[in-house]
């Protein structure tokens, strides 16, 4: 059985002093980008951060120089054009900021396949619905402490691809687009912690496979997927490094690669946005689930 460690959701965060703030990902306004958006500090402000909503779903906020920054994760679904936030200040008042969702192409996929390799029979569409709910509920997880850092390194040492986002359309049926990154890399290669945090859950899923969740604090969670073995468990905390697992084909895969992603307030993002350039030389190895 799977086990599940609940975060308080509504503590406010302490904020951080801007000599020691997050190194910050790069912004993009765009379905599945970020937003980082300053929020001037109000006279009446004292040193509780504001709460910041898009939707239902708080935003990571963090300190910077005399502001507060709210750093947004846009869903990969996200309306173009005009977004709103809720700003609620310590004083109580609240306020509204926008920010506006501009396009972005990415890949689509037009395959025809014979329907019994893309349509789930009755038991395994229960499964996949049981476990789609068990991550929504993880990925929800919004704990107070704010993240050491917004930089990640990359989890295991192989070819990144451009699988972000992707789509693909099975017998003129569109599929839901593609959230993580896979990195190319044989079985057995270590599998490191992106950056430190708290493992929130493990488990062996239909799609995803063995898979671990990293909570970084406040909403700011990476996913570790097709895993041959776990080596963490849920509760246990991790430094930026920390070996936790090893690089597998579990899952419904074609092949043995990482796919990893990263949620912001409940939205996947385009990791790209949050590690370093990829090595020199390095080709794109194409999606690989």
């Amino acid at each position: 059985m799977f086990a599940l460690l609940c975060v308080a959701a509504w503590t406010a965060a302490a904020p951080v002093p801007s000599e020691t703030a997050p190194a910050l990902p790069r912004a993009s306004e765009v379905p599945g980008g970020v937003a980082l958006l300053t929020l001037p500090r109000a006279p009446a402000d004292d040193d509780r951060a504001p709460q910041v909503r898009i939707g239902a779903d708080r935003v990571l906020v963090l300190r910077r120089g005399a502001d507060w920054l709210a750093v947004v994760g846009i869903a990969l679904t996200a309306p173009l054009g005009t977004q709103l936030l809720s700003v609620q200040r310590s004083d109580g008042s609240t306020q509204v900021r926008t920010f506006t969702v501009g396009p972005k192409q990415y890949v689509v996929q037009r395959l025809h396949v014979q329907p019994s390799q893309v349509d789930l029979s009755a038991h395994d569409l229960r499964r996949y619905q049981r476990e789609h709910a068990r991550l929504q509920t993880a990925l929800a997880i919004f704990s107070p402490s704010a993240p050491a850092t917004l930089a990640l390194r990359a989890p295991v040492d192989g070819i990144r691809t451009s699988s972000f986002g992707s789509r693909r359309v099975f017998n003129g049926e569109a599929r839901a687009p593609h959230t993580g990154m896979d990195i190319a890399a044989a079985t057995g290669t270590p599998v490191q912690a992106a950056a430190a945090g708290r493992v929130i859950d493990t488990g062996d899923y239909f799609f995803d496979g063995k898979t671990i969740l990293i909570d970084h604090g406040e909403g700011f969670i990476t996913m570790y997927c097709h895993l041959s073995r776990i080596g963490v468990h849920i509760g246990q905390s991790v430094r930026a490094g920390t070996l936790i697992g090893q690089v597998g084909a579990t899952g419904r895969v074609t092949g043995p690669h990482l796919h990893f992603g990263v949620s912001l307030n409940r939205a996947f993002v385009d990791p790209a946005l949050f590690l370093p350039p990829q090595r020199a030389g390095a080709r794109d190895a194409g999606r690989r689930d």
